[in-house]
């Protein structure tokens, strides 16, 4: 086929799904196969915008011009590689999308992805608060808008993939990524990740959900260890996010995981990729490896005895696109293709998703511009803002709410928080005066970062300790060591210092970081929950220090995921729990430890009371809590959704529409919501459901609603929660979802360990198979009194 004026007019004239069937009618098999493979590129920050690209990956010797010959799937993070200037990355990506479109036969241009878990991982791209934070916040609606600012962003670049968000829902708290994830709970998980989708999909983003699926259950809490778990446990507690993502939020790409759930990887299940995700749920969308996920089948799983094998596999069970670069898709599964070993037919299958994404986002128009937008009528781009005072004031509002003030005793007649007014302060600890400690494992400058410390950070992340100087001038400052290490000399000097003030803030937690590098992210699993290092030793210390001069203590964790806190709990003054909260964190914290903003954030996770009892979350069943039949009580010290406020709340006039309904009818839950302190504050209004005799053995609870109500001072409103019968699905002994008959509970709750009010609810009727089209959410109305 050739690529003429003629030809592309000729194009233009039909439809979008007429131009895929023509080209994969048209292509060979070469071209086929270059579509379904990314290429990791390296973009050098040495200014030459029209030098030819390398691969980044080591041993791949091929030119540029060798790689492309036949065409290009996507190329990998163009942005997010190495530190480039914005407006050079946006150069050499036009630079390699006019040598792609000019080399092949077609002149299809790559769909480029990045990572944005934390913000388009971009140098001097706005680092926002990690996914964990998101959860804290339980406000969907701001998610959502903060989505769509990253995905504006992202289309500005000529960037059309986003590797987000994670759906995983947490089961072992020591697993490194757990920072990655929005929480232990489904729904949580699956609502907030859906509004994440929506915001990336509205600016014309491919949001791609990870990792399908079981990876944040894999033993021990090990990365890419296996994950021994039934098909009843994936199904109503791994897979739910994942099909809300895809019906309520449109998500266009899914990502395998890396793990094997009962010695089946994810890259080779078909029943997973193609009988669950495509037949049984519709999707039309395409599936990408997790990256270098189909070697994996060779290399780590043993499934496959060589790369041919595995390329085999993947493409047959359901993988479409082969992520980062090729090792698998190219010459390996060519060779078995002409060996007859699998049909070309399977090949087009996948084609046929990949191109019909491209058409979606523009790559098949003939009025595409290989010039990115944010270039567009300007021949010499000057500096490209990533980062401008609206992102990080939205990065603040995140923040803020994502903070939760786990306790606030008494100090001196008076809670310990908000501090009014500071005197004499002190920041004291490990994370103290690194601006590291706000930053999860994928915001850029500890992703990438990291590795050119000859390159400044992109974007001002202050510390806590230098928010606390700019706003009070005169702060007395030890940092303690660091994460993992701290001296005799060291942790006597913060004690010294903590002695001497009136208000000491001890700041601990981790550095995220990559496979060894940190405390927390990926590959940085730990041994049990007690604080990295020296810290549990350290804080111990400072806290005898503070309680023998009368120092008033705040501890402060920024972390990725929650420790173990039961020492240190009816020691300190007040404890405040920050997850990653990005590159307006310390601003935020400082908010919220002065009154400038009343803490709302409430625990996506539980927060442990010992640092041994894992795995463990609150979503469990009666035997897996505490009992007389072992010795061990696994109660969390403060348990999920749990949070305080400078103000008070009371939920009252609990109601319920009846006393009963069928198995497929709805009941209304209602109650009152009043602001009863003195100034405005946010309550998280949290609905339960116990299913106290089941078919099979059912959770003690689990979170079926919720309702972040914002009100002032004196301000009363009434929450509905419109509860379906769906809702109370689950999955039975023949392994359908179902509704039964039979009395369940609702628990009107603002925590998982404190309700409020509980509502009996007898369903009746005949036992419902439900599936992908059920009701998976409760709708809320918040209405005035």
């Amino acid at each position: 086929m050739s690529t003429g004026a003629a030809d592309q007019q000729a194009l233009a004239r039909i439809s979008a799904s007429d131009v895929v069937e023509h080209l994969i009618r048209e292509m060979t098999l070469e071209e086929k196969l270059a579509q379904l493979v990314g290429v990791w590129v390296n973009a050098s920050t040495d200014g030459n915008s029209v030098a030819p690209l390398q691969s980044q990956m080591a041993g791949d010797t091929r030119s540029w011009d060798d790689i492309i010959a036949n065409g290009l799937g996507q190329i990998t993070r163009m942005y997010g590689t190495v530190p480039v200037e914005p407006s050079e990355g946006a150069r050499r990506l036009a630079a390699a999308q006019e040598q792609i479109m000019a080399a092949s036969r077609f002149g299809i241009p790559a769909q480029v992805h990045e990572e944005c878990l934390a913000g388009l991982a971009a140098w001097k791209a706005t680092a926002f608060p990690v996914p964990l934070a998101w959860g804290a916040t339980f406000n969907p609606v701001l998610v959502r808008e903060m989505a769509s600012r990253i995905g504006a962003t992202m289309r500005s670049l000529g960037i059309h993939q986003g590797l987000a968000p994670v759906l995983d829902v947490v089961r072992d708290l020591r697993w490194g990524r757990v920072e990655e994830t929005i929480g232990e709970d489904p729904y949580l998980v699956g609502t907030v990740a859906t509004a994440y989708v929506q915001g990336l999909e509205t600016t014309g983003i491919v949001a791609t959900l990870k990792h399908f699926v079981g990876y944040s259950a894999s033993q021990a809490g090990r990365n890419h260890a296996p994950v021994s778990m039934g098909p009843r446990e994936l199904a109503d507690v791994m897979l739910p996010p994942f099909e809300m993502a895809i019906r309520h939020g449109a998500a266009r790409s899914v990502m395998h995981a890396y793990t094997d759930v009962d010695g089946v990887p994810a890259a080779a299940n078909r029943a997973l990729l193609t009988g669950l995700l495509r037949e049984d749920w519709g999707f039309a969308g395409t599936v990408v490896a997790d990256y270098f996920g189909v070697a994996f089948l060779d290399i780590t799983h043993g499934v496959a005895a060589d790369s041919g094998d595995a390329a085999v596999l993947a493409l047959s069970a359901g993988v479409d696109v082969e992520l980062p670069t090729v090792n698998c898709f190219g010459e390996p599964l060519l060779r078995r293709i002409r060996d007859g070993v699998l049909d070309e037919s399977v090949v087009d299958e996948a084609l046929r998703r990949v191109l019909t994404q491209k058409a979606e986002v523009g790559l098949l128009s003939p009025d595409f511009s290989a010039v990115p937008p944010v270039l567009s009528g300007s021949s010499e781009a000057g500096p490209i803002e990533l980062d401008s005072s609206e992102y990080r004031a939205l990065a603040r509002e995140v923040a803020a709410q994502s903070l939760v003030l786990l306790s606030n005793r008494k100090f001196r007649e008076a809670p310990a928080l908000p501090l009014e007014p500071v005197g004499s302060l002190a920041v004291v600890g490990p994370l103290a005066d690194d601006p590291f400690a706000m930053l999860g494992c994928y915001s850029f400058d500890a992703h990438v970062g990291a590795s050119h410390p000859e390159v400044p950070m992109g974007i001002s992340v202050p510390s806590v300790a230098a928010v606390a100087a700019g706003r009070y001038g005169s702060v007395l400052s030890s940092v303690t060591g660091n994460c993992e290490s701290a001296t005799d000399e060291q942790i006597a000097e913060a004690c010294r210092v903590a002695s001497g003030v009136d208000t000491c803030v001890v700041v601990v937690g981790d550095n995220a970081g990559l496979f060894g590098r940190g405390t927390s992210g990926e590959g940085n699993d730990a041994a049990d929950l007690r604080l990295p290092g020296d810290q549990h030793r350290m804080l111990d210390r400072v806290l005898s220090a503070c309680e023998a001069s009368g120092t008033r203590a705040v501890v402060v964790v920024l972390s990725g995921r929650p420790y173990a806190l039961g020492d240190f709990v009816d020691r300190a003054h007040a404890i405040v729990q920050g997850f990653f909260p990005g590159e307006e964190g310390g601003e935020a914290l400082w908010d919220v430890l002065t009154g400038v903003v009343n803490p709302s954030g409430k625990l996506p996770v539980s927060v442990p009371q010992s640092s041994g009892g894992q795995p463990g979350t609150y979503l469990h069943s009666k035997l897996a809590g505490p009992s007389g039949v072992s010795a061990l009580d696994p109660s969390p010290l403060f348990g999920f959704g749990h949070g305080l406020s400078y103000t008070t709340f009371e939920l009252s006039d609990h109601q319920r529409s009846a006393p009963t309904m069928s198995t497929s009818d709805s009941v209304v839950v209602s109650c009152s919501v009043t602001n009863t302190g003195s100034r405005a504050g946010a309550e998280v209004v949290q609905l339960y459901l116990t299913d106290p005799v089941g078919e099979v053995v059912r959770p003690v609870r689990e979170l079926i609603g919720y309702a972040r109500v914002e009100l002032e001072a004196g301000q009363s409103v009434v929450v509905d929660f419109v509860v379906h019968a769906d809702r109370t699905s689950f999955t039975g002994l023949d392994l359908k979802r179902v509704v039964t008959s039979g009395l369940v509970k609702l628990h009107v709750s603002t925590s998982s360990v404190s309700d409020v009010a509980s509502h009996e609810v007898i369903l009746h009727g005949p036992r419902r198979v439900v599936g992908f089209e059920r009701e998976m959410l409760t709708p809320v109305e918040v209405r005035q009194r």
